[in-house]
């Protein structure tokens, strides 16, 4: 069951941990105890390639996009956008005259997706609703990619502690026997969200078994 399993994470560092994490919006369409059937809206994601593992791939494939959000990016806010507003409030000129592309942090979101396609892992983090295609920095490492994430459904379980093989396993197993009893057919591979840094107490922990619909 784990092969092409989706691994979502959220890993915040320190100063970023004590802030809200924003997630995804979506619309609950059904509850029943752990269980939900969910619409998402539409998302714009940061994706990257790596090999390896799950693990290993999972924090090779973290560490390229965050690396990204974090600053290795080039602003959206061209030279020319910025000479125009300079433009506005004239300022007398000075030497030397320095222009440069400036690097954007960008707020964590919570989760990071991760799926197996190809003898790679596909690694993504979703991006804050704020941004836009064209607003969104440039990535500065080719590795990243900025794509548009149509509108989905999904259903999902939800669970606390531990996030390991086994319990996965037995996870997917809970959600496809409530989706087959309600005579719903699943469309993807299941995907595994950990909304917590590792830090966080296990049993204070959010993790998900999540598919689409």
């Amino acid at each position: 069951m784990l092969k092409g399993l989706l691994l979502s994470f959220t890993c915040i560092f320190f100063a970023e941990y004590t802030m809200a994490i924003e997630e995804p919006k979506y619309t609950v369409i059904e509850a029943f105890e752990k269980f939900e059937l969910r619409a998402y809206k539409p998302m714009i994601v940061a994706e990257t390639r790596v090999g390896g593992d799950m693990d290993d791939a999972g924090t090779a494939g973290f560490k390229v996009i965050a690396n990204y959000i974090f600053g290795n990016n080039t602003s959206s806010e061209s030279p020319s956008d910025t000479a125009n507003e300079s433009a506005k409030n004239k300022i007398k000129m000075t030497a030397p005259v320095s222009m440069k592309l400036e690097s954007e942090q960008i707020n964590m979101t919570a989760p990071v997706s991760m799926q197996a396609k190809n003898g790679q892992w596909l690694v993504h983090f979703v991006m804050p609703e704020k941004y836009t295609l064209s607003t969104l920095p440039t990535p500065n490492n080719p590795a990243v990619i900025i794509r548009e994430v149509p509108a989905r459904n999904y259903a999902a379980i939800r669970f606390s502690g531990f996030a390991g093989p086994i319990k996965v396993d037995r996870k997917i197993a809970e959600l496809m026997a409530w989706l087959k009893d309600k005579g719903i057919t699943p469309t993807s591979e299941p995907e595994m969200a950990r909304y917590d840094a590792p830090w966080v107490l296990p049993f204070l922990r959010r993790n998900e078994i999540m598919v689409q619909y």
